[in-house]
Order: C-alpha cells, then sequence, then structure tokens
C-alpha cells in the first residue's frame, strides 16, 4: 500500500507516460493499479501515512466524477 501511495506522490519526477511506469516499477497494469488506489486511499492508515497525497487523489476523482456528470448533464445523449 505505502509503494503505491510513494508511487503516486512522485510518478511525474519521472521519464514517459504513467501507465508506462505503473507496469515497470509496481509490476500492475493500470486498471490494477487504480483499482489499488482506490480502496487504499478509503483506509484510515493511508491517510495517516500520507494525508496529503490521498486528498489528492479524493479531490482528483471527485473533480472528473463531477466533470464527466456535467456533461452528461449538458448532452442527456452522451453516455
Amino acid at each position: 500500500d505505502r509503494l503505491i501511495l510513494d508511487f503516486e506522490r512522485s510518478w511525474w519526477m519521472f521519464p514517459g507516460p504513467k501507465s508506462a511506469q505503473i507496469r515497470a516499477r509496481l509490476g500492475m497494469s493500470s486498471p490494477r493499479y487504480y483499482r489499488r488506489l482506490g480502496e487504499i486511499i478509503s483506509d484510515p492508515e493511508s491517510q495517516r501515512y500520507d494525508p496529503m497525497t490521498v486528498k489528492r487523489v479524493i479531490r482528483s476523482r471527485r473533480q472528473r466524477r463531477t466533470a464527466r456528470y456535467e456533461v452528461k448533464s449538458a448532452h442527456p445523449s452522451v453516455k
């Protein structure tokens, strides 16, 4: 769990796309990484370990969810 949080905090410091770094550094697919990250950010221990990263991930997910909802509301035919 800490390895994933540490990666999420610092992935941008390394060259290449995030998905390639997930595979190379963590040995997992992007979908698996994001599923696991979603589980980790809801764990109180993770929030104590790295509160800034956890809050940033939660905020980012909330913003993406809101943006998707706004697009669907503005364009009901968009699925």
